[in-house]
């Protein structure tokens, strides 16, 4: 193992990791949690960890690519922005009111001397995956809100990947105080390289806090993804996530929310759109321990050419958790014959004191609306395109970083305007 940089305690956090990967087999798609996966097909050889920053212009931060800047010009104002290229934090700007009211953002290592942060919402690894990403996380990224602190505009961590060839392993810590509020936006992408990406979010509301985490996911046609997002949301605090995945070859992400303090409450949204081979693979936890909280997910995704889509979701109501509201809705619309999608959704209950459901679909486009459409002069690839558009906004109007939201309206439109140049038939 090539030794990477950082204090001493990150580096026998990492040695003390591959040791465990080591002697830790790689799942399998005879685990029920890898039944649906792509996984068989991952070979772990063609992919090297970047260790040296600078050792050569491949793993050397480098400057940032050029279309970020288009990306940070749409955003609009932000409170602090971090680029993280191939892994390597590039720079950070901190905005001087969101400096003075106490916001901290930047390279975990130099803002925790001790790396208390590290691993404190998502525990120690639960696979080999994350014994790897523990292992070769080269410069884990910390957003730090002070008690009571309203941070004013988004604070935004955009990373990159450009590396054929590379595996990759960001890792962001957000740790909202007591009755603070913050919005973080965490945008992934890269060139159109062969690349692997295994990040790590964790994600911490204390008591009352309001934290908003929107996570873009543009990865290009072969990169995979492996990813794991954790959040903790403590007494009287109100957590949302909303994901966005529409890039990546093979996209998987696990998303776990813990509702541990009395009076909690979290929401999870997501839309995921695949085509051609594409593959997008979540798999969700509502796990709820205290008493009086709630939870609420919507999903939504499509699927054309012969690409794919899984969701498998768990609800968990805990013996002390009385008085739980918790819903799980996950919907799906097939556009065309060779695509696939999976929607397994579970509960688990061990309180009596609640009200718990779940529904799930996955379909063609509706008739009635596209008939609707046709009867009045619209084309039937311009009926499907409004359909599909007005499926997925009831998500994206929900996002908090209202300056995203256009692009990735026009990253949606793009796939489908692609599904007609390629001739695909306006009815699936």
């Amino acid at each position: 193992m090539a030794r990477l940089d950082g204090p001493p305690w990150l580096q026998r956090r990492r040695e003390a990791a591959f040791e465990r990967y080591t002697t830790t087999p790689l799942p399998t798609v005879e685990e029920e949690v890898w039944r649906y996966s792509r996984i068989p097909e991952l070979d772990l050889d063609d992919y090297a960890p970047l260790v040296e920053a600078g050792a050569d212009g491949a793993t050397s931060p480098g400057p940032p690519p050029a279309h970020l800047a288009a990306l940070v010009e749409r955003l609009g104002r932000c409170s602090a922005l971090v680029v993280v290229r191939n892994g390597r934090v590039l720079g950070v700007e901190v905005e001087p009111e969101a400096a003075e009211l106490g916001l901290e953002v930047g390279r975990l290592a130099d803002l925790d001397p001790e790396g208390s942060a590290l691993g404190s919402v998502a525990g120690e690894a639960a696979n080999a995956f994350g014994l790897l990403h523990d292992a070769f996380a080269a410069d884990p990224v910390l957003v730090r809100v002070p008690a009571g602190v309203v941070v004013p505009a988004p604070v935004a961590v955009l990373h990159h990947t450009d590396v054929a060839g590379s595996a990759t392993f960001p890792h962001l810590v957000v740790q909202a105080g007591e009755d603070s509020e913050v919005v973080v936006y965490d945008h992934a992408g890269s060139d159109e390289v062969d690349a692997l990406v295994l990040p790590v979010v964790e994600l911490h509301a204390g008591a009352a806090a309001r934290l908003r985490y929107v996570h873009a996911q543009l990865l290009g046609p072969r990169v995979w993804q492996l990813g794991r997002q954790v959040s903790r949301v403590e007494r009287d605090a109100t957590f949302a996530t909303a994901m966005v995945a529409l890039g990546g070859d093979y996209a998987r992400l696990e998303v776990e929310s813990v509702l541990a303090g009395k009076g909690s409450s979290g929401e999870m949204l997501a839309v995921y759109f695949g085509e051609r081979s594409q593959m997008h693979d979540f798999r969700s936890l509502q796990d709820h321990l205290a008493p009086r909280t709630t939870s609420n997910l919507l999903f939504k995704g499509a699927v054309q050419g012969r690409s794919r889509s899984v969701y498998t979701g768990l609800i968990h109501i805990g013996k002390e958790a009385a008085g739980v509201d918790a819903f799980q809705t996950n919907r799906n619309i097939k556009l065309s014959d060779g695509a696939w999608a999976e929607s397994v959704p579970n509960l688990e209950i061990e309180n009596n004191d609640v009200r718990c459901s779940h529904a799930s679909a996955v379909g063609p486009v509706d008739e009635d609306q596209r008939y609707y459409l046709e009867s009045r002069g619209v084309p039937p690839a311009s009926a499907e395109r409004l359909i599909v558009l007005g499926f997925f906004e009831e998500v994206l109007e929900r996002l908090p970083t209202p300056g995203a939201v256009p692009a990735l309206r026009g990253e949606i439109a793009a796939k489908l305007a692609r599904r007609e140049l390629e001739g695909a038939p306006a009815r699936a």
